[in-house]
């Protein structure tokens, strides 16, 4: 069965025995089929409410600068930011060498930099800080002279399914953690209380791997102590 939207739903009503659906009929499809539908995607949204760094969720974008410009708007997929990732990127062209652009709060923007992003009569430079602003806006400082690139790494809010061909983020080696997810859903619709409750214990176990395989990081830490041999002090008394 296909990694689609259309092979998910079918396989859901494969195991609560309706009729299973075509691509011609998925998108009229209505009652109990539309609560299918709309199941699978919740289970999508519980399995990327429970981390915001899944790695299939994980991109990368381009912003070209304006010269005299200081602030920036996050990608409207945009989850979260790291701000220690956000880089002007090298250009010949341009003089400019990649610059990793060093974290300052907001607040330590407003008291530096403002001035000089609201005063016409500064010519700007290349960007060496960033700061996130109460908007989700990107403060740059100084503001850029030229029309550099700046790139930033994020992790996306994933759109739903719509489509019978839509094919969904999380990889196809989880897809039973998405269909467990949507059959507490289901059970829960049909008021089964019993079979969600089952349902509900096995996608929150599917949940715990995917976290253990795809986010936990465990970093290994250099013992630098040095083992000194033990000896024996002999003290003679004359």
């Amino acid at each position: 069965m296909a990694y689609d939207f259309l092979g998910l739903t079918n396989e859901i009503c494969g195991r609560l025995n309706e009729t299973k659906l075509t691509s011609s009929n998925f998108s009229s499809a209505v009652n109990f089929y539309a609560s299918i539908k709309d199941s699978i995607n919740a289970a999508i949204k519980d399995v990327n409410h429970q981390e915001y760094n899944y790695p299939f969720n994980h991109n990368t974008a381009e912003i070209i600068l304006e010269a005299g410009v200081a602030r920036y708007a996050l990608p409207q997929d945009a989850k979260t930011v790291d701000l220690n990732t956000i880089r002007i990127v090298r250009d010949q062209a341009l003089d400019v060498a990649t610059i990793i652009l060093g974290q300052i709060q907001y607040n330590e923007y407003i008291r530096r930099y403002l001035d000089d992003e609201t005063n016409s009569n500064t010519s700007g430079n290349v960007p060496t800080f960033v700061a996130k602003s109460r908007t989700n806006e990107l403060a740059l400082a100084p503001k850029p002279d030229k029309a550099y690139k700046l790139q930033l790494e994020y992790f996306v809010v994933p759109a739903d399914l719509s489509s019978s061909e839509d094919v969904p983020s999380i990889p196809e080696s989880f897809k039973h953690v998405i269909i467990d997810g949507a059959m507490y859903h289901c059970y829960m619709f049909r008021d089964n209380a019993q079979s969600a409750t089952l349902a509900k214990q096995k996608f929150d176990e599917g949940l715990k791997a995917m976290r253990s395989l795809l986010v936990n990081e465990y970093i290994n830490i250099l013992d630098t102590r040095v083992e000194r041999s033990s000896s024996t002090v002999s003290l003679r008394v004359s």
